[in-house]
């Protein structure tokens, strides 16, 4: 059967229409260098991702030694638990972001876009071109997520590069010395955060870290504080690794395809639809496992308890049943049950916010640069899973 190679640099270029043969040929195949079956339809990875016999089992890192910090962000997390300690840390979670933080944030992501889009044009205007991803599409949700926590200006400067290294642990292969780099930024980022949540709980702020810490449920529970460090830093992670790479990926798309970008500079009111289109044309993640916890049956296949599946976002972002010339870039179309946020109980829980990234990018880029073009063929991360680009120069 068709597969593929994930560390091939001309696969990741373009993986879809690997992707469209290896569908043709059914809707689920096993994959030789992952050592799991993967889905390719998106009635298949849906199930993958709601079917309550499939869970987010974590396994530690190993030597378990020498993965203390990594080990402990991920048992701690949202994402790797399930019922009922997951229930417990989402009803947590969603009480201290029910407070208004998103609502908060709106009108600044707004103008911090501006200023950044403002820096690209000076950048233009002076040298020729700009890099959109170091400009904009890297500092932007570093920005607003650091905003969100209550991380004081003068340390959100260390948040990318802990998120960056940490997030290498989750593609295959990784050398052993990438993984201690991982290992070594993991403990970095607990101690800060630490450190914050002691200052916090001293000196409240209207940070989501002060609510977090103050958030208390129905039943007089709180999170601990390793809790408490794993949500902080799966915000981080997840808030940035796919918003940055939402809008790189996402503007590449518009500048290969004119016609969109014009619809989108032409008529605004475009911003919401176009959000979930570059979301679905081109997925910041890639790949998602579950591990069986009871018998579960997937496209015919029949997983037992241990057995771990992934689900192929990408390949489900292009399936024909559901979404109507799925290889055509579409920014008015709806519906568009994209799977990009995840589904189920594990829901991204920071979806709202990341549309207003996007949207706000979006939005200042079209007023400000209306012509903007691709200055430079654009340079592509090595990564699989976490599927994004190094370098957009415009102009």
């Amino acid at each position: 059967m068709t597969t593929f190679d994930p560390k091939d640099p001309a696969f990741i270029a373009d993986p879809y229409p690997v992707f469209a043969a290896m569908r043709t040929e059914g809707e689920l195949h096993r994959h030789a260098d992952f050592g799991l079956p993967i889905t390719l339809s998106h009635a298949a990875s849906a199930a993958v991702l709601r079917h309550r016999g499939l869970g987010r089992i974590w396994s530690d890192a190993k030597p378990i030694d020498a993965f203390a910090a990594f080990n402990l962000l991920h048992r701690n997390s949202l994402l790797e638990n399930e019922p009922p300690t997951h229930t417990r840390l989402r009803r947590l979670v969603a009480g201290a972001f029910g407070r208004g933080h998103v609502e908060r944030l709106r009108p600044w992501v707004g103008e911090l876009a501006v200023r950044l889009v403002d820096d690209v044009v000076e950048r233009i205007d002076a040298d020729g071109d700009a890099d959109l991803l170091e400009l904009v599409a890297a500092p932007l949700p570093v920005e607003v997520i650091a905003e969100l926590l209550g991380v004081p200006t003068e340390d959100r400067g260390l948040l990318q590069p802990w998120s960056n290294t940490i997030v290498k642990m989750y593609e295959f292969g990784l050398p052993d010395e990438q993984r201690r780099r991982a290992e070594q930024a993991a403990g970095e980022f607990v101690g800060y955060l630490r450190d914050l949540i002691a200052l916090r709980r001293r000196r409240p702020g209207d940070d989501l870290v002060s609510d977090l810490v103050a958030e208390t449920d129905a039943d007089g529970g709180k999170l601990t504080e390793d809790e408490l460090v794993a949500t902080a830093v799966l915000l981080l992670m997840a808030g940035h690794e796919a918003t940055v790479n939402v809008i790189g990926n996402g503007v590449l798309a518009l500048m290969r395809h004119r016609d969109q970008w014009q619809r989108l500079v032409d008529d605004p009111d475009l911003l919401p639809t176009a959000v979930e289109e570059l979301i679905r044309y081109d997925s910041p993640l890639q790949l998602f496992e579950r591990t069986a916890v009871a018998e579960v049956e997937i496209a015919g296949v029949t997983l037992r308890p241990g057995e771990k599946i992934a689900a192929l976002l990408g390949a489900a972002a292009r399936d024909p049943l559901v979404f109507d010339r799925p290889d055509v870039l579409d920014i008015g179309r709806s519906p568009n049950p994209h799977l990009g946020f995840g589904a189920g109980i594990h829901y991204c829980v920071g979806a709202p916010l990341a549309r207003i990234e996007v949207a706000a990018t979006l939005q200042a880029l079209s007023a400000k640069l209306p012509d903007l073009r691709l200055a430079a063929e654009p340079v592509r991360r090595a990564e699989f899973v976490i599927r994004g680009l190094s370098s957009l120069r415009v102009n």
